[in-house]
């Protein structure tokens, strides 16, 4: 990624697992929304596109796939290494630069609370469309349009670079994203050759309603994120 969005995660690598690992956005709003749209992964072979510390790697594995991963930040790479050992190959890659993996020669990519670190989305998904096989799909989750809009405010139209502030225990880390509209975001997956077969806006599941009402209760009303499953056209 050229802008090197991902670089907090380099210093805030092990608070970032403690917190996705059961959290309520990442492990009980995101997580059950991609896998459900990922569907049937046994004896699939499937690219983990941004793989953070390896927790989607780890739950494919288990389901029975196939499983080869990266990510930008190598701090996260060697915490999803140390999660799947040697059960899956991660390696340092970028997502929106040549990827290191083959023509079609991937079942499934999934892309999890990661595109809207890329400032070149295109390439991230031809890129994608470009290592999966014939018929092959792609999920990617990202966070929602409108409601980083609401957030931040100025244009719904404008793609602009946010900032959010996360305060772990090792202090404030600033978090920087892409906020674009969401026919900007579809237009990059179907100008690279995608065609979009499901689009989700997550409700919250009961896990989160009795863990955490008041976020369930904001997230009824509100959405946080949104994924895509995408087919890829012949």
């Amino acid at each position: 990624m050229t802008d090197e969005l991902w670089r907090p995660y380099e210093s805030m690598a092990d608070e970032f697992l403690a917190h996705a690992e059961d959290g309520a956005y990442n492990a009980h709003y995101d997580r059950p929304a991609v896998l459900e749209l990922l569907g049937d992964v046994t004896g699939l072979r499937v690219l983990d596109a941004g793989c953070g510390p390896g927790l989607y790697a780890e739950e494919l594995l288990a389901r029975g796939a196939e499983v080869v991963g990266f990510d930008a930040s190598s701090a996260m790479v060697e915490l999803a290494r140390a999660r799947v050992g040697d059960r899956a190959e991660i390696r340092v890659a970028r997502l929106d630069e040549p990827l290191p993996y083959p023509d079609a020669s991937v079942d499934l990519v999934v892309c999890a609370l990661a595109i809207h670190y890329v400032a070149d989305e295109r390439a991230a998904f031809a890129e994608m469309r470009r290592v999966l096989k014939p018929g092959g799909a792609a999920v990617v989750s990202t966070q929602h349009p409108t409601t980083d809009w609401l957030r931040k405010g100025g244009s719904y139209f404008d793609r602009v670079l946010e900032t959010d502030a996360w305060s772990m225990l090792s202090g404030r880390h600033e978090v920087q994203f892409w906020r674009e509209p969401l026919s900007d975001l579809c237009a990059a997956a179907t100008d690279a050759g995608f065609v979009i077969q499901r689009l989700v806006e997550p409700r919250p599941p009961e896990s989160m309603r009795q863990r955490w009402p008041e976020e369930a209760a904001k997230l009824s009303t509100r959405p946080g994120f949104l994924a895509l499953r995408l087919l890829a056209l012949p």
